[in-house]
């Protein structure tokens, strides 16, 4: 049976880590651009001065609307739309998680109060820590690790020498 399994979760940890690593990583720098850009003072104090099933409900309302968009996405894709769909998928992804991570910053604690609630996070929570402590989970991060270091590497290597033409121009 480990032997079936062992696959299994290293193709399901490769899709759960590169989707998740995809969109937040791009969402929570957003997220955090507009909590600096734009401060809407006025509508954070009224979402934290929320009760705790209001929050829930504010909170629900992003994946509530952008959920359904998926499939329309995969729609626009299987006829022949891809440019559409794919555009359709990223941008309402991006959208809820970046008002999904700023809400559920604003109203955790409240969030927390709601014992249904805080049961599926502490779930979720210990689901994410077992992934994480696979073996296939770490192969993964080693993987990622190694290949962001080699972008790294090669952007370096290509500014030096873009510099060192410019230099060698004048």
């Amino acid at each position: 049976m480990k032997r079936i399994l062992k696959p299994i979760t290293y193709v399901l940890a490769a899709i759960y880590f590169l989707v998740d690593a995809v969109f937040m990583a791009v969402a929570r720098p957003i997220a955090r651009w507009l909590a600096r850009h734009f401060e809407f003072k006025r509508l954070r104090a009224w979402i934290k001065s929320l009760p705790p099933y209001p929050s829930l409900a504010l909170f629900s309302v992003p994946v509530i609307i952008l959920e359904p968009i998926k499939p329309v996405a995969a729609y626009l894709v299987a006829t022949g739309q891809f440019l559409s769909g794919v555009a359709a998928f990223i941008g309402c992804e991006l959208l809820k998680l970046v008002l999904v991570e700023r809400l559920f910053h604003l109203t955790r604690d409240k969030l927390m109060r709601i014992p249904a609630f805080a049961w599926c996070y502490r779930r979720f929570s210990e689901m994410k820590a077992w992934l994480q402590a696979t073996e296939a989970w770490r192969a993964i991060r080693a993987l990622s690790r190694a290949a962001k270091d080699y972008v790294v590497r090669l952007r370096t290597r290509l500014a030096g020498s873009f510099s060192k033409l410019v230099a060698s121009r004048d």
